[in-house]
């Protein structure tokens, strides 16, 4: 029988790209598991399934829910068994968490524990993987990055209640013996991305000729970087750990004898947002109108540097194999010939 995975917050951005992904290289039956709130769109859906025949489309079935709720008899006997669960359904809008910190506390950890619940009562589940971010550990200082197991340093209600879900989630392998895994991603971007995030936005306003605001630090000299990720080679790293289970168990334990391995999804090189900035021009041959603000002002909470170590996939055989240069300019293209998926 074909395996089945049931994937949380599927009509949001990067858990959209997974089932892309996972439709085109596995024959397994997908269930997504949405609330469709502002995170969630199901244009999204509709737009990547014009891709596939009616037989792949088939093998995606789309189901409402929202996880801030139990999920009830009914609705366990309607969704059936599953071998893998991927927790992507989150709030993750950093100004938002500041605003109404006990909204985040609802979406990431009342929801993933209803969620781990859930999964727990699963009679042949292989692997949960919980979507962690880079967030939980704080600014970077430079030359710093942080590898799995680092601290927390949570700067903002979001970053805290994700590392608050990371937890439970370590705690249900330790406590209930539940196969899982965490991983930390940073700064995806991709086709179908909502529009105020930074690289669409960029997009556009270069198109009109806007001006780009770049954060900064506080002498407005110094960019704000990251180690930016395409929603593919997310979705490929997460397909990567389903398939390299065994591999990862001889993995040595050098945390204490705890359970759930961690592993950071990093992109190919670390780019400051003025490069970014320069390469989304470029791809649009265009000048770029720009200037550098001091984040502290214009962003409280969000911090000018994340920084992951991707060392323990790539010693595991995993790295992304497209140049960030190539995913930008596929995307810049991608995004201008759509123009829907752009502000107005």
């Amino acid at each position: 029988m074909k395996k089945r995975i049931l994937i949380t917050g599927g009509a949001g951005f990067i858990a959209h790209h997974i089932i892309r992904h996972f439709l085109k290289n596995t024959d397994w039956e997908i269930v997504s598991l949405d609330r469709l709130d502002y995170s969630g769109n199901l244009n999204r859906i509709a737009d990547m399934m014009n891709e596939f025949d009616k037989e792949t489309q088939k093998r995606l079935r789309i189901i409402f829910h929202d996880l801030r709720a139990e999920i009830n008899q009914m609705l366990t006997a309607d969704l059936g068994e599953f071998e893998y669960i991927l927790h992507l359904a989150a709030s993750s809008h950093v100004d938002r968490s500041i605003d109404n910190p006990m909204e985040f506390v609802l979406d990431n950890v009342v929801a993933t524990c209803n969620i781990l619940n859930y999964a727990k009562q699963q009679n042949k589940l292989e692997r949960f993987i919980y979507f962690g971010t880079d967030e939980v550990f704080g600014p970077a200082p430079l030359g710093v990055n942080y590898k799995e197991r680092d601290r927390y340093n949570s700067t903002n209600p979001y970053s805290a209640t994700k590392a608050g879900g990371e937890e439970l989630a370590v705690a249900y392998e330790n406590t209930y013996n539940m196969p899982i895994y965490v991983t930390h991603t940073m700064n995806v971007f991709g086709e179908r991305q909502h529009p105020e995030k930074f690289i669409p936005n960029t997009i556009q306003r270069v198109r009109d000729g806007e001006l780009v605001t770049i954060h900064s630090d506080e002498t407005t000299t110094i960019p704000g970087s990251r180690h930016y990720i395409h929603a593919n080679d997310v979705a490929d790293g997460c397909l990567f750990l389903l398939r390299n289970q065994k591999k990862i168990k001889e993995l040595p334990n050098d945390y204490g004898g705890a359970k759930c391995p961690k592993f950071n999804l990093v992109g190919p090189v670390e780019w400051d947002n003025l490069v970014l900035a320069q390469n989304i021009a470029k791809a649009q041959n265009k000048e770029l109108k720009y200037k550098l603000v001091d984040f502290h002002t214009a962003r409280p909470g969000h911090d000018l540097r994340y920084a992951l170590d991707g060392d323990l996939m790539k010693d595991l055989g995993w790295q992304p194999q497209v140049s960030i240069e190539e995913r930008i300019n596929e995307v810049v293209k991608w995004t201008l010939s759509n123009k829907r998926w752009l502000k107005a």
